[in-house]
């Protein structure tokens, strides 16, 4: 028998012992090594999204306090998603959901020049009661008039984005920050 042979047979005996495949034979394995390798391609489907059935109960009141700090585009507008999706799911669930975004440091770049597309989700997010509260020391330290801001008032300024974050938190307001 050749080394080669003698290596296939060895690897089969293997596998079947650690498979708990059937003994296979000397000549089994020696006709095996001999015949042709049949290459089988399975063409993968993409994976389609498919509804779960989802049992949860209801959400019930729930508040959260949402900094943003980044003038990433990216993350401005993944935050602004996830919280419609957040209401939507709340909701849908038979909760309330109570969200407030304290923005500060680079974060405020969101409110200045908005396209229509951030517009249009600011504004969707204020008629869901999302209230925005703007940080005074940023503004200040950036010179910023905070009417120069998309609908931005006196009611909307607080005094320390990030003291405004610890406030919120002591009100009883879970932290959500997905990326910063």
């Amino acid at each position: 028998m050749h080394v080669h042979n003698k290596l296939v047979v060895a690897l089969i005996a293997s596998a079947s012992a650690f498979f708990a495949i059937p003994s296979a034979s000397a000549e089994d394995a020696m006709s095996a090594a001999s015949a042709p390798v049949v290459t089988t391609v399975v063409e993968a489907k993409s994976s389609e999204y498919v509804k779960p059935n989802v049992t949860h109960g209801s959400y019930g009141r729930v508040n959260i306090v949402v900094p943003l700090t980044s003038d990433d585009k990216g993350i401005q507008g993944m935050k602004l998603r996830n919280i419609a999706n957040a209401l939507k799911a709340v909701d849908s669930w038979k909760g309330k959901m109570n969200v407030t975004v304290v923005l500060y440091a680079k974060g405020v770049t969101l409110l200045k020049n908005p396209d229509e597309q951030t517009q249009k989700k600011l504004d969707d997010l204020k008629k869901h009661g999302v209230q925005l509260k703007v940080c005074d020391n940023t503004l200040r330290e950036q010179g910023i008039d905070f009417h120069n801001l998309y609908h931005v008032t006196d009611t909307d300024i607080v005094p320390s984005g990030f003291a405004e974050v610890a406030y919120l938190q002591a009100q009883k307001h879970f932290v959500v920050d997905p990326v910063n």
